[in-house]
Parts: C-alpha cells; sequence; structure tokens
C-alpha cells in the first residue's frame, strides 16, 4: 500500500512522515508532491491509495485535487490537512469524498486515528472490488452459456422468438425489421488431430475458441449474426446470420482462414439456403446439417459445403460392420493380438474399397460398433479410464479420423479401433475395478447444466445405480442427488447476484427447465425463495456501498 502527502511546506510533510508508524499500517511507501499538479502526476505514475492533501496551494489547490481525484481515481482515500477552520473547505472535502478534515497543527494521535480508518475503508472496499469482478467474471463465463442454449432453442422452436426478442435486439441488435436467416454448422467430427491435441479432446474450450473467432469477423463492421455451440450437440457450432445472408458462404471462408492463421488448420462447414426469419431457422439448420453429412469424407478440395438442395447420390450405406461382428467375437476371446488384428483389417480392407464414405455411413457403422461393444461386454464394468476412451467411440461422440486435408485417414481410424478392441480383449479376460467418487463428482460439477440421471452415471461408468450410490454416500457424506442439487444451488446463488437473468433462465442454466420447482428446490435448500434472495443479496449490496 502507497500514501501520498500533498504540501506545498517541506517541514510539513517531514512532520507527517515522523508522526506514523507507516510499516505498522501495511504501507511500503511513502510519496511527497509539493503542490497539486505533481500530485496527479505521481499518482498517475505510482498510484497510492492514501492521499494526504493541504487545501491552499500554487498550481493546483487541493479543492481541484480532490475534484480530480473524484473523476479519477474514485477509490483513493483522501485526507485533508489543512491550517485554515473554514466550513467552504470542510463542505468541499466532503463533497467530494474525503474521509476526514484535520487541522494545523497536526495532532499525532488525531492523524493515525484517520489514517487506521483510511487503511480500514480502502481494504474493505477492496474486498468488495475482488468480490464483484470474481462475480463479473464468472457471469461472463456464463453468459455464453445462456445463450447457447437460448438459440440452440431458437433454432429448434422459433416460436419461442417473442420471448428472447428484446433481449436478441439488445445484445445482438438484431433489427426489428429482420426477414431472412441463413445457417452454417461447423462440425468438430472432422477436426484435425493437431487441433484435437492441442485442447486435449476439451470441446467445451475448444467451441469457445473457435466461436469467439467466429464472432470477431461477424460484427467486424456490424453485426450480422451469431456463433454459438449447439447446446444438444456437442460436436456442433453454429452460425445464425440475420443480415447480408447471401454473403455468408464468403463470410464462412474468412473465418475459416481466421482459424486457420490462429491455429493451423481448418473445418468442414455446411451452409444451408436462405430462409424466412425466424420461422425457417429449423429448416436452414437441418439444410446445413445435411450439407456436412453428405460430403464425401474421401475427396479433398474445398472445406465449405453449401446445400444443393437433394439426397446424397450415393445412397445409404449397403456395407455393414455386423457382417464382421462374429469374426471379431471369436477373435476378442481368443485374446490372441495378431488374430484380433487381422479381423479388423479384414473389415478395414473392405471399407478401404469404397468410392464414397460419409458421415452418414460413418454414423451407422459407429452405431453397430457400439452395440457389438455391449454386447461382448454383458453388462462387464470398465475402468473410467477406458470407460471414457470406449466411450469416444459413441454415435454421437465419435470423431472422424482425418488427415491434415480434412480426409477420412484410414490409417489412423484402423489404429484407434485396433486398440479398442485389444483394450476390450485385455477387459474380458481380466476382473475391473471401480470407479473412484471423486471421478463422479468431477463428472458433475462439469456437466450440471443437463439432465443427468443416476442411471445415466451408471452407463457413463459401467457401475450399477445402487453401487455407485452406496459407495458415494459412503466416501463424501452426501447421496448423488443431493451433491448435484448442491453444486447446481451455488451455481444459482451467483448468477442470482446478477439482475439481468431472470428466474426462470437461471433455472435453465442450472439444469431446471421447469421454474417452479427450481424454486422449490432452491427454498429447501437456502431456507429463502431466489426472488427473497436476490432482494436480501441487493440490499446487502447497498448497504456496503453507503459504507
Amino acid at each position: 500500500m502507497k500514501v501520498l502527502i500533498v504540501d506545498d511546506e517541506k517541514h510539513v510533510r517531514d512532520a507527517i512522515r515522523m508522526l506514523i508508524d507507516w510499516e505498522s499500517y501495511g504501507i511500503s511507501e511513502v510519496l511527497e508532491a509539493s503542490d497539486g499538479a505533481e500530485a496527479v502526476r505521481v499518482i498517475e505514475e505510482k498510484r497510492p491509495e492514501i492521499v494526504f492533501t493541504d487545501m491552499l496551494m500554487p498550481m493546483m489547490t487541493g479543492a481541484k485535487l480532490l475534484e480530480w481525484l473524484q473523476r479519477h481515481r474514485p477509490s483513493c482515500k483522501t485526507v485533508v490537512i489543512s491550517g485554515h477552520d473554514d466550513f467552504g473547505y470542510v463542505r468541499h472535502t466532503i463533497k467530494y469524498g474525503g474521509m476526514d478534515y484535520l487541522l494545523k497543527p497536526i495532532d499525532e494521535e488525531q492523524l493515525n486515528e484517520v489514517l487506521r480508518k483510511a487503511v480500514d475503508a480502502w481494504k474493505a472496499e477492496e474486498r468488495t472490488r475482488s468480490r464483484d469482478q470474481s462475480r463479473d467474471m464468472k457471469l461472463n463465463e456464463i453468459k455464453p452459456i445462456y445463450w447457447d442454449k437460448a438459440l440452440t432453442q431458437l433454432i429448434e422452436e422459433p416460436e419461442v422468438f417473442p420471448t428472447f426478442a428484446r433481449e436478441l435486439q439488445a445484445e445482438f441488435g438484431i433489427a426489428a425489421d429482420a426477414r431472412l436467416a441463413r445457417a452454417a454448422v461447423l462440425s468438430f467430427e472432422t477436426m484435425q488431430r493437431k487441433i484435437k491435441d492441442k485442447f486435449a479432446s476439451n470441446l467445451d474450450l475448444l467451441s469457445y475458441a473457435i466461436a469467439n473467432i467466429a464472432n470477431e469477423f461477424l460484427c467486424r463492421r456490424e453485426r450480422v449474426g451469431y456463433a454459438f455451440r449447439n447446446a444438444n450437440k456437442a460436436h456442433e457450432m453454429v452460425i445464425v446470420c440475420w443480415a447480408d445472408v447471401e454473403r455468408l458462404p464468403a463470410l464462412v471462408e474468412e473465418i475459416n482462414q481466421g482459424i486457420d492463421r490462429t491455429y493451423g488448420v481448418t473445418f468442414d462447414f455446411g451452409i444451408g439456403g436462405v430462409r424466412r426469419f425466424p420461422s425457417e431457422l429449423p429448416l436452414t439448420h437441418r439444410e446445413a446439417l445435411a450439407a456436412l453429412k453428405q460430403r464425401n469424407l474421401l475427396s479433398g478440395g474445398g472445406r465449405i459445403h453449401p446445400y444443393e438442395g437433394r439426397e446424397s447420390a450415393a445412397g445409404p450405406a449397403t456395407l455393414r460392420f455386423e457382417r464382421y461382428q462374429e469374426t471379431l467375437r471369436l477373435a476378442l476371446l481368443s485374446g490372441n493380438e495378431e488374430r484380433i488384428a487381422a479381423a479388423a483389417d479384414a473389415w478395414f480392407r473392405e471399407v478401404r474399397a469404397l468410392p464414397v464414405v460419409t458421415t452418414e455411413q460413418l454414423d451407422l457403422w459407429v452405431h453397430e460398433f457400439a452395440v457389438f461393444r455391449a454386447r461382448c461386454l454383458n453388462g462387464r464394468s470398465l475402468e473410467p479410464a477406458l470407460a471414457k476412451r470406449m466411450s469416444a467411440m459413441d454415435p454421437g461422440a465419435f470423431l472422424v479420423p482425418v488427415d491434415d486435408e480434412g480426409r477420412l485417414s484410414f490409417e489412423l481410424w484402423q489404429e484407434e479401433v485396433t486398440g479398442l478392441l485389444l483394450a476390450l480383449a485385455d477387459v474380458l479376460r481380466s476382473p475391473a475395478s471401480s470407479p473412484t467418487m471423486q471421478e463422479i463428482a468431477d463428472y458433475l460439477e462439469a456437466n450440471y447444466r443437463e439432465d443427468i440421471s443416476l442411471q445415466d452415471i451408471a452407463d457413463r461408468f459401467g457401475f450399477s445405480r445402487e453401487y455407485i450410490s452406496r459407495r458415494f454416500k459412503q466416501e463424501r457424506g452426501e447421496n448423488v442427488s443431493d451433491f448435484l442439487v448442491r453444486v447446481r444451488m451455488e451455481k444459482a446463488k451467483l448468477l442470482l447476484l446478477s439482475p439481468q437473468w431472470r428466474i426462470a433462465q437461471v433455472a435453465e442454466m442450472v439444469g431446471y427447465a421447469d421454474e417452479k420447482y427450481f424454486s422449490k428446490v432452491f427454498k429447501n435448500w437456502s431456507g429463502v425463495s431466489p426472488n427473497q434472495f436476490r432482494k436480501e443479496a441487493d440490499s446487502a449490496y447497498d448497504l456496503r456501498t453507503k459504507r
């Protein structure tokens, strides 16, 4: 902490220095200035927390300095030390935030007492500022999540638009007369290994980073659209464009170039047709998805895929993974690595011979592989790390292995599938261990916004509901549902501190679709309703600011 002494008389500055044990107040540096103008320069450079100032000085008076401090450094605590017992000076000091007005000659006890009050007041306000800053940072982290959910709902149920119309106009400047819209979809299912390794498969962080780049282009001159993560599909980022919609393909190309400059990779985008806003948002979104689903993953070329208004010429896959399941099952039971690798290679030889492979075909094969794996395990549990690895091949979670040109890489895919088959063979011939309850707790804290049941947790971690429920309570002292409620309510309390969110919005952001049910749970947990909690928090804040 720093203190500045401002007085045109050196002996006064020396006296103030001598009368105070600065270290006992946590003050590490005492600065001096001989007039207000010099004080301004020192304050701008050194940023002291407390200022002692005289009133009558050359260049700039203490009265003018107080006015400057209130405009430019309102957090600074000021104390006037003057030789003039003038009520006008006292009133000016109070008006511009001064803590006290001391008369010369200086009384040592008064001087130390007012310094103690100034230090205590600054520390108390600094704690409040830190709390508010931390709260604002957390709210800024949550704000994109809210818009992810709101805009996802809009592209699925455009009839909710009137509910969000004012907020959308305030946040994004969507014109009241907007009539057309167009959607683009980026799929993380075909991201290159370079970007996958960089973000360690953290789709939350990756989608946030890519959306930031996209939104820089979308509001470069004026806001023409917004990029957001599809709240219902982890691998999908959506761009909704409501102005200059014909330029969307060119704009997406620029966005991809921006991603390439930043991360050295590009992504596949599907682009839907120009449709009516907001009623046909679902249609242009579906078209963008179809454009991605129908592209041939074996061909290089552009990464931007406009919807062509027709079904894929390739049609559905005729090659079925299920034809090879029995051979693979017997290979797994044998435990022989060479036999397992050969069985997998037989399947991939057939796949390599296909002229066209679309994501629609891959989805079918991934689904068949998931069914095959479940049949092999027959209810057998997996270690958490292996369960997580296996879940990467689940429908909706599978990331297509691609090369640097964005083409399907058979080498990477075969390596991945063969590795999983070998791990599966190990499971079939060795006992499994249980997941740690900390891993389950971490999962709940990371996904509290989702509709999670005990059965969902059991399926994810490969153990029965009864086992997880019993072990969680034993190790953590509360059952799974109580833990999840506590996490949600703590997040809700933070959101309720911000008046911009309605109770219904807060409820949705912490995993409750029903506002009334959320309010009931909140009151049972905290003892007060969400509205009452918000009022009490506002009252406490007002009281702090008045002090």
